[in-house]
């Protein structure tokens, strides 16, 4: 069904893309950057700045884990390079 689908839909104008998802963080990764690419966009890059030296730390204390509010770390800890 799908490729008859493409066969009838698939147009210059308006195409279909067909993503390799055989390993979905390099599919994922592929899709983000093909989007990225379609979109015309003129590089704004900022020139460097020049940052005054560090100050000194002056004994601040971390509030405890707690009383913060984290968001979920849903990817963070399943995800592997």
């Amino acid at each position: 069904a799908k490729d008859e689908m493409f066969a009838y839909t698939d147009t210059k104008q308006s195409p279909w893309y067909v993503v390799n998802a055989d390993i979905k963080r390099h599919a994922r990764l592929n899709c983000i950057s093909h989007l990225l690419s379609l979109i015309p966009y003129e590089d704004l890059t900022p020139d460097p700045i020049k940052l005054p030296p560090r100050q000194v730390d002056s004994g601040y204390v971390r509030p405890p884990f707690s009383e913060q509010t984290f968001v979920p770390d849903r990817y963070g800890k399943a995800v592997k390079n």
